[in-house]
């Protein structure tokens, strides 16, 4: 398992979930192209495409830090060309790059509404739909998304339809791909969490410190990803993953290191059902 030399493309990478897989693969010294609209300091988000870039490149890898909306088709597309011109080609795409509002239905502007419908699905289509033409290429192309597995459950989407709708959405695409493209050998898969993470968004959007305390670290996304990239891909596609049990198949026993508070009880995510059998060697769980 190795992806020296194999170039990322990620959404959203500055922070979070999205660099952490970056950090992983630069590990093995993978070409990363850092592809958020984060470029000066936010008050209180950390993290810009410059700091990502810095940190991959301490940590073995080559990193292209490029100012990307992933709304605006011809932003992605410039993108996409800047990093084949950079590294030569592209090998695995990962969709990272997600805006979240739980509001309901009568609650959320409308203008709300469509920035996450903009961003979540429609960033998901433009950006796999620019990079296949290079992926064909690819020797072993995925493209990853981080988005739900595609169970209809009536509640999840009554809570929060318009989020719901664009999460699914993100999967919907990946199911599509996944088939429209199998006979050339693209994997489109999707990954999401058992359990809250500790990133920003968890901190600012969902449950502030108590529910960072409840999560665990990107890392686990991280290893979960880098296990999936390491799939032969033509084998490997049109499935929808959650990460400890990707991690489980690989032979991962043990879950605790994962913890962003060591011994805490861990807080379910969304879209996850808690009464689900969790692997073994997974700490107690509440809904």
């Amino acid at each position: 398992m190795n992806l020296k030399g194999k170039t990322l493309f990620i959404t959203g990478a500055s922070r979070g979930i999205g660099l952490a897989i970056a950090l992983r693969a630069a590990r093995d010294g993978a070409n990363i192209v850092v592809a958020a609209k984060t470029a000066e300091p936010h008050p209180k988000l950390p993290g810009t495409i410059y700091t990502a870039a810095a940190s991959i490149e301490q940590a073995g890898g080559h990193a292209l830090p490029l100012i990307v909306d992933v709304r605006d088709e011809k932003n992605v597309a410039d993108a996409v060309d800047k990093a084949v011109d950079r590294f030569g080609g592209i090998d695995i795409v990962v969709n990272n790059a997600s805006a979240i509002n739980l509001s309901s239905t009568e609650r959320i502007e409308m203008k709300r509404f469509d920035l996450i419908q903009q961003i979540n699905m429609r960033g998901t289509f433009v950006t796999s739909r620019a990079c296949i033409p290079h992926l064909r290429r690819a020797s072993n192309p995925h493209v990853l998304t981080l988005s739900p597995p595609l169970e209809l459950r009536a509640g999840w989407f009554a809570a929060h339809l318009p989020y719901t709708l664009s999460k699914f959405g993100m999967s919907l695409c990946m199911f599509g791909m996944a088939e429209e493209y199998r006979d050339e050998g693209i994997a489109f898969n999707t990954l999401w969490p058992r359990t809250t993470i500790a990133t920003a968004a968890v901190e600012f959007a969902l449950g502030g410190r108590q529910m960072m305390e409840r999560s665990r670290t990107p890392d686990i996304m991280a290893d979960a990803a880098y296990a999936i990239f390491n799939k032969p891909a033509r084998e490997f596609t049109g499935r929808f993953l959650i990460d400890d049990a990707v991690l489980y198949e690989e032979g991962v026993r043990s879950f605790d290191r994962y913890n962003a508070v060591p011994g805490s009880a861990l807080q379910v995510d969304l879209f996850v059902d808690p009464h689900a059998p969790a692997p073994p060697g997974v700490n107690s769980l509440e809904a």
